[in-house]
């Protein structure tokens, strides 16, 4: 249980890493022009993907979830895929990803990396490891409960950000000093990534 504890504490590590880096990245953003849309459910998603941490070490704690090897290696790997792919978007999208919907007039979408085949690719990570790491340790109340709420999470993220694409799209474009550093059109991405 300590070992899945540390784990767990490792993957909430992570997520201070990518709340730096949006920081850095919404900065970058709104020197660019850059609107926010879809405020208001931030704040729950956040509450939702701590809780999935803290849900995680308090079921096998409290309700003695064992650790079932073949069961817990297979979803080590596949947690640390997840964060391949979420990391793989980050890079993806360079200075235009962060965990909130901010979207600079003018800029196409990316179509490079994991965005060639999937819309949305930083929402299959975050389903997927939604499951996968509480399952590492049995924990499949957390995993039940994470993956029903984080489905109407995800329908009101979606919509808000589709909806802040098409209004961005009619916009015209953004014009700053910064404008001649801006990322190239393959190295980010209209759609921001969450924690």
């Amino acid at each position: 249980m300590i070992a899945y504890t540390l784990f767990v504490l490792a993957v909430g590590a992570e997520r201070l890493v990518e709340l730096a880096v949006s920081k850095r990245n919404l900065a970058w953003a709104f020197a660019r022009g850059g609107r926010e849309y879809g405020r208001g459910h931030y704040p729950v998603m956040v509450l939702l993907h701590l809780s999935l941490l803290v849900g995680c070490v308090l079921e096998v704690w409290l309700l003695d979830r064992p650790f079932l090897p073949v069961l817990g290696w297979a979803m080590v790997a596949v947690v640390l895929g997840t964060q391949a792919l979420r990391w793989w978007c980050i890079t993806t999208l360079g200075h235009r990803w962060n965990t909130l919907i901010v979207v600079v007039p003018g800029l196409p979408l990316v179509k490079a990396g994991p965005y060639r085949w999937l819309r949305h690719p930083n929402y299959v990570a975050v389903v997927v490891e939604g499951i996968a790491l509480p399952m590492v340790h049995t924990a499949w109340i957390t995993a039940v409960t994470f993956t029903v709420l984080n489905a109407v999470l995800l329908r009101v993220r979606i919509r808000a950000e589709e909806d802040a694409l098409r209004l961005a799209s009619a916009a015209p474009p953004a014009t700053s000093p910064a404008d001649d550093a801006r990322a190239p059109e393959t190295d980010s991405a209209q759609l921001p990534g969450t924690p």
